[in-house]
């Protein structure tokens, strides 16, 4: 039974039957002319078609890292510190002395003598270096491994020689010299049915040579997947957060990412000393500050509330350092401070900023959405509703609230919501009323309801992301496995 080929599948079967093995991708790109997409495109149909075989596995690769180019330009921190040693006589050297010659950075210094011991290139009496050989850095396997990776930039771990592969052991356990990654490897042979197929591939092939033909058109294989562009998933979570709140009568405000210390902090009445403002914890614009761009009065009266209420006192210093916001509530209360509503329903979605450590559950840049309510006769109860309806309307019906601790807050609430696919409770927003602490010193008289939280971690629950870094990953086979819509 004849089979009708495309013109790529051909061009693959041919290559294949010529290699008579295994072959990956590139090296089929690389023997038929087509371009890596065809390739990958020919290869489903050929599978669909039971004409080839393939196989899939994980490689690791080995590339050079920061301090694997530092070396190539300066060379190995040993041989470096055995040039210097050298140079001063070689026999009872001042470690010390070779220290200042070698010129090298404490932690290059303390690994080049450990490992020019290892090495046998030195011993070491009384403080004193004694080169026992001296050794070219071409001559040495880390460095040559080092020198073919800065040529060719990436090489497979499995088709590395044995030397290689001990130059790869030891330069693993030194900072930053290599970097590895895992890449996905596919591999085709022809199959038996493929080997059928060639016999009439060589045939048509003969009946072609003195005629010209139409190609043959298989409408029943399988056509190639279209993938339509559109947003990433997090932005439809913004968006529909956004469409939620305006819906239910709050105002969207905006502002800068970067604020003074004031606003991100004084004004919420967090004491200059508090462990949140030290740079461990806020990523601070080095060297730069802004003059407080705020009316005098409240300057006044904010200075006026920390001395009073943290009993020190308060640096206009301190509140001119210019930070990358932590949390959207710098604009908000900027807000409160210049339009003193007597009634107010807004809210704030942007970028903040925390010196966090990179984990599954947290990282140094997310999106935060925040919003305040003012009126004088809004209490906690509105604010807990308000809450609710928001979930509600997130798809998120399982809500309760736990008495907890914030700065500015008193009362304070935090929310958590119950997740089927968890089967468990999830913190999510923190709420309260700003505290008169906050309002007063900016001349606001009534109630203040305020809330706020992380929108990747709604986005994590919707999407049944497990670690919040796939967020930001940008793997399409994530990207494009999302559904658009859900019920």
């Amino acid at each position: 039974m004849l089979i009708a080929l495309h013109d790529i599948e051909r061009r693959i079967i041919l290559a294949l039957a010529g290699k008579k093995g295994w072959m990956g991708l590139d090296e089929l790109s690389k023997h038929t002319g087509l371009n890596i997409d065809q390739v990958r495109r020919g290869v489903e149909w050929l599978k669909y078609k039971g004409i080839i075989s393939m196989e899939e596995s994980t490689i690791r690769l080995i590339g050079i890292g920061r301090e694997g180019l530092n070396v190539l330009k300066s060379n190995l921190p040993e041989i470096r510190l055995v040039s210097a040693a050298i140079r001063m006589g070689g026999e009872g050297v001042s470690l010390k002395d070779v220290r200042e010659v070698a010129d090298l950075a404490d932690d290059e210094f303390n690994a080049a003598v450990r490992y020019a011991r290892e090495k046998g290139l030195i011993t070491l009496s009384n403080g004193k270096v004694y080169v026992r050989k001296s050794v070219d850095a071409q001559n040495m396997p880390e460095y040559r491994l080092l020198a073919r990776l800065g040529e060719k930039g990436w090489l497979r771990e499995d088709e590395l020689s044995n030397d290689d592969k001990d130059a790869y052991r030891m330069l693993k356990s030194r900072p930053e010299y290599i970097v590895e990654r895992d890449v996905r490897e596919v591999r085709v042979m022809l199959s038996e049915h493929g080997y059928s197929i060639l016999k009439q591939i060589m045939d048509e092939q003969e009946r072609m040579e003195d005629a010209l033909t139409v190609k043959r058109i298989d409408v029943t294989a399988p056509a190639p997947i279209i993938y339509a562009g559109r947003k990433h998933i997090l932005q439809d979570v913004i968006d529909e957060v956004r469409e939620i709140l305006i819906g239910m009568g709050f105002e969207e405000i905006d502002g800068s990412i970067l604020q003074s210390a004031f606003w991100n902090f004084d004004a919420l009445f967090t004491p200059q000393d508090h462990p949140a403002r030290e740079m461990q914890d806020t990523f601070y614009i080095a060297s730069m500050r802004r003059s407080i761009d705020a009316e005098k009065e409240v300057v006044k009266r904010v200075s006026s509330m920390h001395e009073q209420g943290w009993r020190y006192s308060w640096s206009s210093k301190e509140a001119e350092r210019l930070v990358l916001r932590t949390h959207t509530t710098a604009v908000t209360i900027r807000y409160l401070a210049e339009h003193k509503p007597d009634e107010a329903s807004i809210f704030s979605v942007g970028r903040v900023f925390r010196n966090e450590k990179l984990s599954y559950k947290h990282l140094a840049e997310f999106h935060q959405v925040e919003g305040i309510v003012v009126s004088k006769d809004a209490t906690l109860r509105d604010l807990m509703g308000i809450q609710q309806e928001f979930y509600r309307r997130l798809g998120l019906n399982k809500v309760k609230f736990w008495p907890t601790y914030f700065p500015y807050t008193e009362p304070s609430l935090q929310s958590m919501v119950y997740h089927e696919r968890l089967g468990r409770w999830v913190e999510l927003f923190g709420m309260g009323i700003f505290r008169p602490e906050v309002t007063e010193p900016l001349g606001i008289d009534k109630p203040v309801l305020a809330w706020g939280g992380g929108l990747e971690r709604i986005a994590m629950l919707k999407y049944g992301i497990d670690d919040v870094r796939e967020l930001y990953s940008n793997r399409l086979s994530m990207l494009r496995g999302v559904a658009r819509c859900q019920l």
